[in-house]
């Protein structure tokens, strides 16, 4: 029986090595280069040698043959073990249930089956082609490899996509900062305004009664200088003029309570806060691979109830002979079109108005989601990403291809593109994954 050794692949505990037999005599474990079947021993590069000096018509198979290589234990130990049971090894099979079974499997799971026998008695009459069967677990591998470049590459979507959401919301937290900012400027604003209203207001009343009260005093000086002075022409002027000005002040006093105190109140607008603490986030976080499905029966029949039209005309149109040649609709409700003789790509509201646009720098074909904010948009031999960003289309990132690219679609974190004749799977990042079928008996042919 051959012996291995790990070869120090850590991705896998099927992956073992062979060991040299001359030098694991010497207890040192080489890995085996070849195997001579004549021998029935493993050789290493530096053993062989010697080995064909005096063996020179031996059969040996180097490691580009090693399906004709003998199992190694570990390998053969791998494939006696039972699932179920670690420590027990394979002896029967059981028909009822196509399942090989250990002896505690027959015992515990398998006694009641009419059809259960020793595992060399099923092989006895069984042919198996082996190679078939090798070449199918090769088919299965590569199609989990596909598995995993396309779920990695959804996982990389989905990482990008989550980024560009953070910098939505942190840009929407910037915006309600910078609209509460504002409210609080006009409110300083309307403060500072009445402050210096009443301020100004009440410094006048200080001033008028200051030069109200030095009349009043230097009249009253006046007063008290003509007392026994028997000047009654004087004596009359002075009472007149203090008669008037004790009436104009008192009719200010009177005008202008002083035991009113000036101040300035706030009332808060409640409804923001109120609003605010209604809230339970900035937005609605919605997975796109969700929204998307359809939730209906694939064989129900659809009917058509009506039709409209719209116009997507914008004045920067420099072609008025509309060819809308993609178009999908948005989780949110838009809908996004590809004007082909335009250059444009068009966002419509609920209403299919048109709310923002962007150009792009060929005549775009097919158009397809990605996320619940970004598509996929062809033309030429090129991809062209644009996501929506606070209602504003934006253009992203950009690949170019080796062939024409008429048609996309997204499905599970692959794209599927078509030249007219060819359909291929691609990968986000614009790597082929691989062609999926070409039609050479036709050349198509477009616009």
């Amino acid at each position: 029986m051959a012996t291995s050794v790990d070869s120090g692949h850590s991705g896998s505990d099927l992956v073992k090595d062979y060991v040299c037999g001359g030098c694991e005599s010497r207890q040192i474990y080489e890995s085996a280069d070849y195997f001579c079947a004549t021998c029935t021993k493993f050789f290493c590069r530096k053993c062989i040698d010697p080995h064909d000096q005096i063996y020179a018509n031996h059969s040996k198979y180097g490691r580009g043959e090693t399906y004709k290589w003998p199992l190694t234990k570990t390998m053969e130990d791998l494939l006696l073990k039972c699932d179920v049971h670690k420590d027990k090894k394979l002896k029967m099979f059981c028909q009822d249930h196509s399942q090989l079974c250990c002896t505690d499997c027959a015992f515990l799971c398998h006694r009641q089956c009419t059809n259960v026998a020793l595992i060399f008695e099923s092989a006895k009459n069984l042919s198996m082609d082996m190679q078939q069967l090798s070449n199918k677990l090769q088919t299965i591998v590569d199609e989990l490899n596909k598995f995993k470049i396309t779920k990695e590459a959804s996982m990389q979507s989905v990482e990008e996509s989550c980024n560009e959401k953070l910098l939505e919301i942190q840009d929407l937290r910037k915006k309600i900062n910078a609209a509460l900012d504002a409210l609080e400027n006009t409110t300083f604003k309307e403060l500072d305004e009445i402050r210096t209203t009443l301020l100004t207001s009440l410094k006048k009343d200080i001033d008028n009664g200051n030069k109200l009260k030095d009349d009043l005093q230097t009249l009253r000086e006046a007063v008290n200088g003509l007392c026994d002075k028997s000047k009654k022409e004087l004596e009359f002027i002075a009472s007149r003029k203090c008669l008037d000005k004790i009436q104009e002040s008192e009719s200010y006093l009177k005008e202008n309570h002083v035991n009113v105190q000036s101040s300035i109140t706030f009332r808060a607008n409640t409804d923001i806060w109120q609003y605010l603490f209604k809230q339970s986030s900035l937005g609605r976080i919605v997975d796109s691979m969700q929204s998307l499905k359809l939730k209906m029966n694939p064989d129900q029949v659809l009917t058509l109830m009506r039709t409209s039209e719209y116009t997507v005309s914008i004045p920067s149109d420099t072609c008025q002979n509309y060819f809308i040649s993609g178009i999908c609709s948005m989780p949110s409700g838009q809908v996004i079109v590809a004007d082909f003789h335009n250059k444009k790509v068009k966002l419509l509201d609920q209403h299919y108005n048109v709310s923002s646009h962007c150009d792009v720098t060929g005549k775009p074909w097919e158009i397809c989601p990605i996320t619940s904010s970004e598509v996929a948009v062809v033309f030429n031999k090129d991809v062209q990403f644009i996501s929506v960003n606070n209602g504003k289309l934006v253009n992203g990132r950009q690949f170019s291809l080796k062939h024409d690219v008429k048609g996309i679609a997204y499905h599970q974190g692959a794209l599927y593109i078509t030249s007219g004749t060819t359909l291929f799977q691609y990968s986000l990042t614009g790597s082929q994954i691989k062609k999926l079928y070409e039609d050479v008996s036709r050349c198509w042919r477009g616009t």
